[in-house]
């Protein structure tokens, strides 16, 4: 596929912004089916240190969080590529099943390990999410609007944000964590009906897509990330380099299968987008996956003080999601997600001065809304220049290519930073490994802004400054 600036075609979807009476119950939907799965991330990510101390077994934390993202990515495969000859709600009913059942077994779990399996359950499912989302987004809502449902969408992230993370500790502290799973299912049946009605007046594609799905080559992509990430956390030298390497190499092998040619050469336009998207979802999820293990279990604060801290990356993400899509037309996509990257890393700075002893864990609060800021203002560009850089009939691939990278980003992540905390803790202690964990995610930030520099300048759609507010 050319790299080169190719607009798609604006969408026929009627006038009117996102919430046109065409538009309405879409909105309404796709909105609904992220909170969701907005109000689970956050509230597991809460409890999880609780849940760790009951269940034992340090060294699968950071599955907890790897099993869920590296069996999405299956989900965004299966989905992105039947989307186009499947009608978009039963793709949805069938990743909302997926989901529920993930909860069951997660919410019953007597270990670490059986939670773990339960988490790649609902990873799955929740793969199916944002593949319908985008494909829905691309059909239906034209290209002015598109900024403006991005925003919203992050927008989703707010109630959760708010009421989920605090919930999740009153919860598990009245009547046990296993109720923030199994409490989730009643609002998952609920969001499922009304989203997969609002799915049903989605248009077909012009043409009924043909590819094959990529069975061996997503396979190929989770078994390579999944072995490279379990040979890093077997903590034996010999294990680590061959399991790196072999991992790596199937990973490569087959990320080229399912992604735009040389998307990991971070050449200018669509190439360098995708890229970033990985290392900006890299750098910002090793860091939050720990952000509560940090203050709970490191500085010993209350799970309130953590849920806090959830809560403000999740406001300033909105809140730098709304100023990007204010802005985007006029500054363009690289000196958005620039900045972004830097206020990353300096969030991941600050979370590594919260573990000194003489320093108040409530720092964390603001810390982590720093961070919360910088994605937000990052992330959402990155989604709007990838439809806008993709070539006509080429944006389904385009999008896939992009969720796989934002998800393997958070994979290899989370997955990292757990190897090096469950290194560390047998080592130097609990405290230098969080610290570690964080600067990993710093070093992979800075990476980000040197990448970012090949970001295009401005949108080839060339949307008029007033877009985010039609």
């Amino acid at each position: 596929m050319s790299t080169d600036a190719t607009r798609a075609p604006t969408t026929p979807s009627g006038a009117g912004g996102i919430w046109a009476p065409a538009r309405r119950l879409l909105t309404v939907g796709l909105v609904l089916a992220v909170t969701f799965v907005a109000f689970e991330a956050l509230a597991i990510a809460t409890i999880l240190p609780v849940v760790s101390r009951h269940l034992g077994d340090l060294r699968l934390y950071g599955w907890v969080f790897s099993a869920f993202l590296l069996a999405s990515l299956i989900g965004i495969v299966v989905a992105g590529t039947l989307a186009d000859r499947v009608p978009l709600g039963r793709l949805m009913l069938a990743g909302l099943a997926l989901f529920a059942l993930g909860l069951v077994v997660g919410g019953t779990a007597p270990d670490m390990a059986v939670l773990v399996v339960g988490r790649a359950v609902q990873g799955l499912g929740a793969g199916v999410v944002p593949a319908v989302a985008y494909v829905a987004i691309s059909r239906c809502y034209p290209d002015e609007s598109r900024p403006r449902m991005f925003a919203v969408l992050s927008t989703a992230w707010v109630v959760p944000g708010l009421i989920g993370p605090a919930i999740a500790a009153l919860v598990a502290a009245a009547v046990g964590w296993r109720w923030v799973f199994l409490g989730l299912i009643p609002l998952v049946i609920v969001a499922g009906i009304l989203v997969v009605l609002a799915l049903r007046h989605v248009p077909p594609p012009a043409s009924p897509g043909t590819a094959a799905v990529p069975y061996l080559a997503v396979l190929g992509l989770v078994a390579g990330a999944g072995g490279a990430l379990a040979s890093l956390s077997s903590g034996v030298v010999p294990v680590v380099v061959a399991g790196g390497i072999a991992g790596s190499a199937l990973l490569a092998v087959s990320l080229r299968r399912l992604t735009p040619p040389r998307h990991l050469s971070a050449r200018p336009g669509l190439t360098a987008t995708i890229f970033s998207r990985a290392l900006l979802t890299c750098c910002f999820f090793a860091g939050d996956a720990y952000v509560p293990y940090a203050i709970v279990t490191v500085r010993h604060a209350p799970t309130a003080v953590a849920a806090l801290a959830l809560t403000a990356s999740t406001l300033t993400w909105t809140a730098g999601s709304w100023v990007q899509a204010r802005c985007i037309a006029r500054y363009g996509p690289r000196r958005l997600v620039r900045p972004g990257e830097c206020l990353v890393a300096i969030g991941l700075g600050l979370m590594c001065v919260v573990l000194l002893p003489s320093v108040p864990p409530e720092l964390a609060i603001g810390a982590w809304a720093v961070a919360g800021a910088g994605i937000g203002t990052a992330y959402a560009p990155l989604s709007v220049t990838t439809l806008d850089r993709a070539a006509p009939g080429e944006e389904g691939r385009a999008t896939s290519a992009l969720q796989l990278c934002d998800v393997l980003g958070q994979a290899i992540g989370t997955g990292v930073a757990g190897a090096i905390v469950a290194a560390a803790a047998a080592g130097i202690g609990h405290g230098p490994g969080v610290a570690l964990a964080f600067s990993f995610g710093i070093v992979v930030a800075l990476i980000g802004v040197i990448v970012g520099a090949r970001l295009p300048s401005q949108l080839t759609s060339r949307l008029p400054h007033e877009a985010a507010d039609t």
